[in-house]
């Protein structure tokens, strides 16, 4: 058996662990590749860069533990701008699975990034809230009716963070960061009828369908799966280098060493598969050599 024969022949498991440590070693040692800047994105960052210092943000958490992987990372990068702008951030989850608890942790880890602000003060999370749209709507006529308590049980109207709340008008921006279509009734019902500026955060898959939002002008920005949250990254320790410092870690939300790890995958992937080619052209010139000769 020639050494062809060996490797095309080789045991699918040796595929496994070096697709394994494809994934694992960028992770572990970020190799930092080029990130390029794409405009939606570029129009994310310069409308939150825009707002007024002080001005509320109001992040919504629309997804679940399925899609994590691309969603925290936008959601970290887009927290950690606001606080460093000094927006004070307000949280809530309409996603049912998951996302008041995801919210949660990322305004914890806050707490940890930004010793110098002030939970209740400068970023809230208000926990999870059934009904989706029902609940968007009433948000833009009586907010305190749909989220009188803080995810701490805490009356709202105690906290000097929503002091003075009582719609989407004392919101500056709309950041929704959605895995299906509470995403896009951001765009067609709270924008359409309340007129707040919405920044989208959707998964890769399906980022191609915001794009007409993003023309019409019913979003102001959109951060596309896990590559939009990498620019997003980028963006932001370029502007705040302070901020580079919470990438540092092993561990963190970070989509800049996710898009590494994927990039490493994609090129092993397409390079087994032009070895698996190149394998299967020697072996079927070599039964016809064979053919003809026994001929």
């Amino acid at each position: 058996m020639t050494i062809v024969d060996r490797l095309a022949s080789i045991d699918r498991r040796v595929i496994y662990a070096v697709m394994g440590f494809a994934v694992f070693i960028p992770i572990a040692f970020p190799i930092g590749l080029k990130v390029t800047i794409t405009p939606p994105t570029q129009a994310a960052f310069d409308a939150v860069e825009r707002l007024t210092e002080g001005s509320r943000v109001l992040v919504s958490f629309d997804y679940g533990p399925s899609t994590a992987a691309e969603n925290d990372p936008m959601a970290a990068a887009v927290l950690r701008h606001c606080l460093a702008r000094k927006l004070r951030v307000v949280t809530i989850a309409l996603y049912p699975i998951g996302g008041g608890s995801v919210a949660l942790d990322q305004t914890q880890q806050l707490a940890a990034d930004f010793p110098d602000r002030r939970e209740g003060v400068d970023f809230i999370d208000l926990g999870y809230k059934d009904g989706a749209q029902a609940a968007m709507k009433r948000m833009g006529e009586d907010f305190g009716s749909v989220f009188p308590l803080d995810a701490f049980g805490r009356r709202i109207d105690s906290l000097p963070i929503m002091q003075g709340v009582k719609s989407y008008r004392d919101f500056g921006m709309a950041v929704t960061l959605a895995t299906g279509l509470i995403g896009e009734w951001w765009a067609n019902l709270v924008n359409a009828q309340f007129h707040i500026p919405v920044i989208m955060g959707p998964t890769a898959v399906s980022a191609p369908k915001y794009y007409a939002y993003l023309n019409s002008g019913n979003i102001v920005g959109l951060i596309g799966g896990m590559k939009g949250a990498s620019e997003y990254e980028k963006l932001l320790v370029d502007r705040y280098p302070e901020t580079a410092k919470f990438y540092s870690k092993v561990g963190v939300y970070s989509a800049t060493r996710g898009m590494d790890a994927q990039n490493i995958a994609h090129l092993t992937i397409v390079g087994f598969i032009f070895l698996g080619n190149a394998f299967y052209i020697v072996q079927r010139r070599r039964r016809r050599r064979g053919s003809g000769g026994a001929a």
